[in-house]
Formats: structure tokens, C-alpha cells, sequence
């Protein structure tokens, strides 16, 4: 029997624990990188640094041009969460991410029965939260970029004005949508073609209403977009279709400018996403139970090896689904990173069985409020994340998002701005589980000038004062575990960046139980030792788009090569990313 047919066969084996592609060498600079899911805006990037910006102004450059050239997630309609780390060792986070309309309440999303509408949350103006990303864009230019912004605007203007011309990674992208580009006629007028047909590779897809946006933010900054005949034909644009956005929400939307929730592993210092993030603390708290385990004398995705990491991810997911945001809720985000609780976890975990989820209490929900469990986020897999470094080792790591493809699918007239269905993120009513099987808590529902829990995890990795690694991806709630598998697979195991993102990846989230294997990402005998240990477990497509940049080699210890400083590494599971060095 061939290979491929064996896979075939078993479908969550590969053989051996070798990756899920064959390996392949991370791409190498000697100054800086930038790594995005699309080659055009890995491109601006790179040249904004080569033009002397810092890079903050490269990452501002790149969300711009990833809102024209990847709209099905890139956006100046969405938002989204930055983690920022400076050579002087200072670090900020900025949640830019989008809240609730001052007109929302708790039940918007169900009928008069209290039973939840279907798609209503998903689909449509009632869909969309206030838009971050501009205000985001602006606020990281603003505090810590060197150069103005018409510079860092240019190419994204350019590429929306001139058009750039469509691949067959950009087409199938846009097929995703189809039926609703067509249902909405201002976007029907960008994604598709004139005579209503889907533009094919090889086409120039031009954007002159999104040009014409984005020149106005550009020469009169934010207010041009919160404060100007854009958010006047968004609020229009939503009232007319049963939406709740008003020119109030837009003025009163505010960026937080917060400290990143931090934590260590083997040495490495971790800065990583606060709430309203859940995917941070999930993070930590697995990192902080690993580092009681010699993960690298387990082995690679050994039996014990990955019992370990299922079970730490089993707790921290029952601990992550009663946070909330922090200015509604009080998240026990202390003791849920703290070394002593893990500790405590590590003496309770058995070794060599599974863990029943039901035998887990969610401190987080028992913690922060006492109310009843409903819905946990809705989080789309359909999100975007980049990761960047300058010659100076600024990094910044990016996740930004309009939730699903093209979000609410809906695009206000002559803006060729996309709108999110962030509102989506909420829970919708309680006791209802969502599409994921997440389970959440009441602090997560609907309510006026709130910001949804999130998955999103921008994450940089230093040690001594100095960055060694960028990493982040979407994914919904698989996010945190998509990070932990690069982090792990660079800091245990010594893969290079790009085998770290290439290995194939498991994910356990507290419920639904089954463990979420990637076909072909475990060997035989892990599988059959795992499931004689009562583990279940239920292979799954691959998941995830990380984007990570590693500094001083291709893996750690190993040293330059060829001179080069910097690595970058792409998720190939998602055609289209590129890693450009400076």
C-alpha cells in the first residue's frame, strides 16, 4: 500500500511524526521581515522598512493594504487586537477590536418566544459591531511610528485605485462569497463583475470607492472616517437595513491602550493578549502547566507528549469560558496564570488517562460571575494575522479580523468599505452552546458599548531583554492552540520557524471532548496509545493560518546563515502568505 493510501486508510496518521508538509527552509533576512497571508501586503511592508520606517509603520502600511487586497479578511470596517514590543523592552497592547452599538441589548438576537434567530447574529446590519481598525491604525501611528501616514497609505491607495491583478488564490477567496456579494448591491458592484459573473484569475480587480476612503484618511485622519461622510453613509447604510450603528457609536468609540498579559516559559518572556482576549490567558495557563513537564525528553508528539498538552489545554479552556470584558467583568486572570495553580493542576492531572471534562469545574465562570452558562464567542476561523520585526527588533504581532469571510457580508454604498459581523462573538442566549460547542458564560452577552470575548492572540516571545520570536493566527477558538504548537515546536522540540508552523496540530477545548486532530499530524502509535488511554479522537481538516518570524536562526541555537538575522515562516495550509525580508 502506497503512502497516501495508508494516510487514507487512517486518517489521522502520518507515519512517523514527521510534519504535515514536507519540510522546507524558512526564509532568511539580515534586517527585517514581515510575514502576512497575502504576498502583496507582505510586500508593502517590507518596503516600508526598507524606506527607514519602524515597524509600526510597516504593520499600519500592511493592515491598510490587506484591506484591499485580502478583503475577505483584511479591513478598515473590522478590528482587531496589536501586541507591540519596543527594543528598549517596552511592550503595549492596543484592543482595538469592535463593540457593541449604544442601542444594543441582551436579547437583539431572538424572537419573541427568547428562541435565538438563525444566522441573524451572522448576516446582515444587525450583524455589525463599531469598526476599530482605523482608530487602532491611527493610535499605533501615532504613539510609537516614525513616519507620516500619507507615506504609510500610499501603496494601499494605490493598489485600491490602480487594481492589482487577481490570482488564483485571490478568486477562490472571493468565491467564497458569491451568493452574498450578489444579495448586496454595493458590494455586488466591487466583487463581482460588471455583467454579475465572478472575476476570474488574471483580472484587475479595482476598487475606486475604497480608493477614495482611503485617501480621506489619509489627508484628515480618523475623524475623516468616524466623523465624516463615511461613517454618515455607514449609520445610513444600517438604518435603512433594521441595523443599530449611529454617528454616536462611531464618535464614542475608544482604543484601550493596555499592559499585555505576560508569562514565561523555559526562560522566554511572553507577551500575549489581555481581555477582553480569553485566548491569551488560555495560552499562558497551558504554558504555565507545561513548564512543570520535560516536554523535549517526552518527545516530540509522543503519546506522552501530547496527553500532557491535551490535558493542560482541557483545564485552560473550562478556566477561559467565564472571562468577559474587563470593564463589565472581573476576570481572575491572576490566578489563572499564576505558577501556583498550575502547580496545583500539574498534582491533579492523572498521567496516563483521560481526564473526564465533566470532572472540571470553570473557576473563571465561578470566579467572575455567577450567572447562568450560555453561548461562548461565535468566533470565525475566518480571520487574518501578521507578524513583524525591523532592524532595530521592534516587533509588532497583528490579528485583525471582520470575523467571517467578508463579515456581515454587507458594504455600505460608494465607501467599498466591507462591514463585520462581529456581533457575532457575543452570546446570543443563555444555555445555548454555539457553533464550536464552546461553552461560555453570561459574561460574554450583548450589551451597549461592550467589546465580545475573543480568541485573538498576537504573542512575541523574548529573552534578555531582546525578541526571539512573532507569532499569531485565526482560527476561532483553536487560535491559542495553533500558537502553542509554534511555541512549543520552536522552544521544546528545535524546529525551525517554518516546521514549526507546518507541523500538524491538536486541539482540545474543554467541550465538546473529542481531541481535534489534523489528518496526518500524529503517528500510528500515538494514536492507538492515546485512544487505549480513553481518548477520543476526531480528525479534522487543517486548521489555521499562523504567520512567525524567529530571530537569530532558522531554529534556536542554530545561528545565522549566510548572515541573515531573521527568519520568516508561513502557514502553507492557506495559499497566498509570503515572508519578504529587508
Amino acid at each position: 500500500m502506497s503512502p497516501e493510501r495508508a494516510r487514507a486508510a487512517d486518517p489521522l496518521a502520518s507515519g512517523g511524526g514527521s510534519p504535515v508538509h514536507d519540510p522546507a527552509a524558512p526564509v532568511g533576512a539580515r534586517h527585517g521581515m514581515v510575514v502576512t497571508a497575502q504576498a502583496l501586503a507582505s510586500r508593502v511592508g517590507a518596503q516600508v522598512l526598507a524606506q527607514g520606517g519602524n515597524a509600526v509603520d510597516a504593520a499600519v502600511a500592511v493592515g491598510y493594504a490587506l484591506a484591499v487586497v485580502y478583503p475577505v479578511a483584511g479591513n478598515i470596517g473590522g478590528g482587531g487586537f496589536m501586541t507591540l514590543r519596543q527594543p528598549n523592552g517596552h511592550a503595549v497592547f492596543l484592543d482595538f477590536r469592535e463593540r457593541a452599538p449604544l442601542s444594543a441589548t441582551a436579547t437583539m438576537f431572538q424572537d419573541a418566544d427568547g428562541k435565538v434567530v438563525p444566522g441573524l447574529s451572522e448576516r446582515g446590519w444587525k450583524a455589525v459591531g463599531v469598526p476599530g481598525s482605523v482608530l487602532g491604525f491611527e493610535t499605533a501611528l501615532r504613539d510609537y511610528g516614525s513616519l507620516p501616514r500619507a507615506t504609510v497609505m500610499a501603496p494601499a491607495i494605490g493598489l485600491a485605485r490602480d487594481g492589482f491583478v487577481l490570482g488564483p488564490d485571490d478568486v477562490a477567496l472571493l468565491d467564497t462569497t458569491t451568493a452574498g456579494f450578489k444579495a448586496d448591491p454595493a458590494s455586488r458592484r466591487v466583487f463581482l463583475r460588471p455583467d454579475g459573473t465572478r472575476w476570474q484569475a488574471g483580472d484587475r480587480l479595482i476598487q475606486a470607492d475604497l480608493a477614495r476612503t482611503l485617501e480621506a484618511i489619509s489627508e484628515h485622519g480618523p475623524q475623516a472616517f468616524y466623523d465624516g461622510p463615511t461613517a454618515r453613509a455607514i449609520v445610513d447604510a444600517s438604518s435603512r437595513a433594521g441595523g443599530l450603528l449611529s454617528m454616536r457609536d462611531f464618535a464614542a468609540y475608544k482604543v484601550r491602550t493596555l499592559k499585555p498579559l505576560t508569562c514565561t516559559y523555559r526562560g522566554f518572556h511572553v507577551d500575549t493578549a489581555p481581555p477582553p482576549s480569553g485566548g491569551g490567558v488560555a495560552l499562558c495557563e497551558i504554558l504555565e502547566i507545561l513548564s512543570g513537564y520535560d516536554m523535549a525528553r517526552l518527545g516530540f508528539h509522543t503519546p506522552a507528549a501530547i496527553q500532557r498538552e491535551v490535558e493542560a489545554m482541557r483545564h485552560a479552556y473550562s478556566d477561559r469560558q467565564g472571562l468577559g470584558d474587563p470593564q463589565w467583568v472581573h476576570d481572575p486572570v491572576a490566578h489563572l496564570v499564576d505558577p501556583a495553580y498550575a502547580a496545583a493542576i500539574r498534582r491533579a492531572t492523572p498521567t496516563d488517562r483521560a481526564t473526564p471534562s465533566a470532572a472540571l469545574v470553570p473557576l473563571a465562570a465561578a470566579s467572575a460571575v455567577r450567572q447562568a452558562q450560555d453561548a461562548g464567542p461565535h468566533e470565525k476561523q475566518e480571520t487574518t494575522h501578521y507578524s513583524i520585526i525591523d532592524r532595530n527588533g521592534e516587533a509588532v504581532s497583528v490579528t485583525y479580523t471582520l470575523n467571517g469571510w467578508f463579515g456581515a457580508q454587507v458594504m455600505a454604498p460608494d465607501t467599498g468599505v466591507m462591514l463585520n459581523d462581529e456581533m457575532d462573538d457575543f452570546a446570543s442566549k443563555a444555555g445555548a452552546a454555539n457553533m464550536y460547542g464552546l461553552v461560555g458564560s453570561a459574561a460574554n452577552a450583548v450589551a451597549p458599548g461592550k467589546t465580545p470575548l475573543s480568541s485573538m492572540s498576537p504573542t512575541i516571545l523574548s529573552r534578555n531583554g531582546h525578541v526571539v520570536m512573532v507569532i499569531g493566527s485565526p482560527g476561532g477558538s483553536r487560535i491559542p492552540t495553533i500558537t502553542l504548537s509554534a511555541i512549543l515546536g520552536v522552544v521544546d522540540y528545535h524546529r525551525t520557524i517554518q516546521q514549526a508552523i507546518d507541523d500538524g496540530r491538536i486541539h482540545e477545548q474543554w467541550r465538546p471532548e473529542p481531541v481535534e486532530v489534523e489528518r496526518g499530524a500524529l503517528p500510528a502509535a500515538t494514536i492507538e496509545a492515546l485512544s487505549h488511554e480513553g481518548y477520543v479522537l476526531q480528525p479534522h481538516a487543517p486548521w489555521g493560518s499562523a504567520q512567525g518570524i524567529l530571530v537569530g536562526g532558522p531554529a534556536l541555537g542554530a545561528g545565522p546563515v549566510d548572515g541573515n538575522l531573521v527568519y520568516g515562516g508561513i502557514d502553507r495550509r492557506h495559499p497566498g502568505a509570503a515572508a519578504i525580508g529587508e
